[in-house]
């Protein structure tokens, strides 16, 4: 559910901008009406139409994201606010400029920032994030804790790199198939992946 939730924002994209590409005069004469005061010019057209109205609705989600966990009185994760604050200034760029360049490289941007705050949290401050999320729920040997933080600082690069090579090579029909089942597929297997490394490393620790 977690994951999922994690997820909503770009779910929610994919949705917009597949009925969008399908309805395209709908598409740009909505956008048109909608976002005119936004954009250069006051006029979309109808081929990036679509993009626009779909970082319309991922920057609207990610904000109901917070909004709600604040009226539930829970945490919002630091990344969270990240992720708000970068589809605000990026998905912001592509409304104006009628760019998808720019919310094309935001997953880019927060999959860096994760991997470089796991990095800078365990080599700078000697603090593992891995380990203060989870520690609670298991106990593993210090070395397993630091292979695992390094994982995921690893995973993290690669996404973002895959990110933009999708971006750059693919249609943009493509880079949004990858953004939601490539990012989510490729999330599942590695956690899958850690699933068994743990389960190895927590037999060892019961004998």
């Amino acid at each position: 559910m977690k994951l999922l939730f994690d997820f909503l924002p770009v779910i929610l994209f994919f949705g917009m901008y597949k009925y969008a590409e399908n309805h395209k005069d709908w598409a740009a004469a909505t956008a048109t009406d909608w976002l005119g005061f936004m954009v250069l010019g006051g006029q979309v057209g109808v081929k990036e139409a679509p993009v626009l109205l779909a970082t319309v609705v991922v920057i609207l989600a990610t904000a109901a994201q917070i909004a709600w966990l604040l009226l539930r009185r829970r945490k919002v994760d630091a990344m969270l606010w990240v992720s708000l604050g970068l589809v605000v200034v990026l998905g912001g760029a592509t409304i104006w400029f009628h760019s998808e360049t720019f919310i094309k490289w935001k997953p880019s941007v927060l999959y860096w920032v994760m991997g470089v705050t796991f990095w800078a949290s365990h080599t700078l401050f000697n603090k593992n994030l891995l380990q203060v999320l989870m520690g609670h729920q298991i106990d593993l040997p210090a070395p397993v804790w630091q292979r695992l933080n390094f994982a995921w600082v690893a995973f993290f690069g690669v996404m973002g790199l895959l990110n933009i090579y999708v971006a750059y090579s693919f249609s943009t029909d493509t880079w949004v198939n990858f953004k939601l089942f490539g990012g989510l597929g490729l999330m599942l297997l590695f956690m899958v992946g850690q699933g068994f490394y743990l389960s190895r490393h927590l037999k060892q620790e019961e004998r």
